[in-house]
């Protein structure tokens, strides 16, 4: 048996990781106060046909939210019963969060007369910190679409967990900001930049020509070397910590050539040691989007 619990801020895409775990074969429930979850969990278990099966769980603030600073003794409750379990918490910018309201002309919570939405928002977040600081996996949605993010849950959640950490390697670019979600970051902005052979500039660093400039610059390779023996230096600590997910996010300028080149390269190395590592370019995954 896995349980999966989903929780965010309202306009984050709770409702669509949901609907994706319950499409991979999840049973679902929604918005549950969280004073139920120990109880739920231990009905779940005496089912006959509890251990051959997953439950995924949303939780957020529509209902009994002064519970909520409670989660972290849930946790420990879950983590005592020997369950395994997974806490995904999805967030989002809050302009882009008031934009999606707008789009869908839907109702905030927490707004009300007296309380406009961004102020809504502002305490949507610090009710919800709890959550977010107990969570095993956090997902920034600003820039995913409605099948993007389908994507990311199913791949990161909804598959059947291997042994060790699951690794995400991410690049951005640092004119956009750093993913919220990343857990190490490294800046690649001093390495040389193809950016600026106009043959490369409409290219990425899964491009041929891009990956003949970058394998060429001895830089790109030392960095390419430290993050790679830093990473290998220190994996058995972390897990040691009971990490089940990490994201390592490498940034250039645009987050398309340098930063795209190391991960797809750091991705192809740690996948011949590691059972479950993955790739996702942010700034490649806004082009498309575009």
């Amino acid at each position: 048996m896995h349980l999966v619990i989903i929780s965010g801020v309202s306009g984050s895409g709770k409702s669509t990781a949901l609907n994706a775990l319950e499409d991979a074969g999840y049973n679902s429930i929604d918005n549950l106060p969280v004073s139920l979850l120990p109880s739920l969990v231990a009905q779940i278990q005496i089912h006959k046909d509890a251990e051959n099966q997953h439950f995924a769980i949303g939780i957020d603030v529509r209902d009994a939210w002064q519970d909520l600073d409670i989660f972290p003794q849930m946790i420990d409750t879950l983590k005592e019963a020997h369950l395994p379990f997974t806490v995904v918490f999805l967030d989002a910018e809050t302009k882009k969060i008031v934009q999606r309201f707008s789009e869908t002309r839907r109702k905030h919570p927490l707004s009300g007369k007296h309380r406009h939405l961004n102020e809504a928002i502002d305490t949507e977040h610090q009710l919800l910190n709890p959550m977010r600081d107990s969570a095993d996996v956090v997902i920034d949605t600003t820039e995913l679409n409605l099948h993007q993010l389908r994507d990311l849950i199913k791949t990161r959640v909804a598959e059947p967990a291997s042994e060790g950490m699951a690794v995400l390697f991410e690049s951005f670019g640092f004119k956009h900001g750093p993913p919220n979600n990343a857990d190490l970051v490294f800046d690649a902005r001093c390495l040389p930049n193809p950016h600026w052979d106009p043959a490369l500039r409409t290219q990425t660093g899964k491009d041929v020509g891009v990956i003949a400039f970058l394998d060429g610059e001895p830089l790109v390779q030392q960095m390419f070397d430290d993050i790679k023996n830093y990473l290998g230096r220190w994996w058995e600590h972390y897990e040691a910590n009971n990490r089940s997910y990490i994201t390592i996010a490498i940034g250039c300028t645009g987050g398309q050539h340098r930063s795209v080149y190391l991960c797809e390269r750091l991705q192809q190395f740690f996948s011949r040691k590691l059972d479950n590592v993955q790739v996702r370019h942010r700034e490649l995954h806004r082009n498309q989007t575009e």
